[in-house]
């Protein structure tokens, strides 16, 4: 799982898809933040003609993480016209499955996932379930990622949750 997330494997796709994280009142939290720079890098690189943005509407928020980062890649510069918005995930297996289905719908099956280090390797065997030709880009520049105690507490949390992903048929 530790190294999964060391490596980056993109190359040329079909789609950017950049997991969620939280949002805070229309604006990205820094780990969003540091998920959408790092798409957004990839799609200026040419790695792929679309970002897929995920994440849904959190407990007491008026607008989703998806939203939240469309908003934000338009601003930077990005055309509206080369993001899609997956706006109903809760998790991240609610998320890779609501993206496997849009991409589907476009013809679309070869990604890049970006998200943090610390969940490459259960992105990966998610979108495979769905799917998905996935290579994975982890940021490096999230908090959680620059943060060594914060960011084995999410590995850890990460041992538990693979299991789940690779041996339960509706994760």
């Amino acid at each position: 799982m530790v190294l999964a997330g060391r490596l980056d494997s993109r190359r040329a796709s079909d789609a950017i898809v950049v997991l969620g994280a939280a949002q805070w009142a229309g604006r990205p939290s820094p780990v969003l933040r540091a998920r959408l720079d790092h798409g957004a890098a990839l799609w200026r690189e040419r790695v792929a003609p679309l970002l897929l943005l995920t994440g849904g509407v959190g407990d007491g928020d008026t607008i989703s993480e998806a939203e939240v980062g469309r908003r934000y890649l338009v601003a930077k510069g990005i055309p509206a016209s080369a993001i899609l918005v997956e706006r109903t995930g809760r998790t991240t297996g609610q998320s890779v499955r609501s993206a496997a289905a849009i991409l589907r719908g476009e013809g679309l099956r070869r990604v890049v996932l970006v998200s943090d280090p610390f969940h490459a390797l259960r992105l990966r065997i998610l979108a495979a379930r769905h799917g998905l030709d996935a290579a994975t880009s982890p940021t490096r520049t999230s908090p959680i990622a620059r943060n060594a105690v914060t960011e084995w507490r999410y590995v850890l949390s990460e041992s538990v949750k693979l299991p789940v992903a690779i041996f339960a048929p509706g994760a």
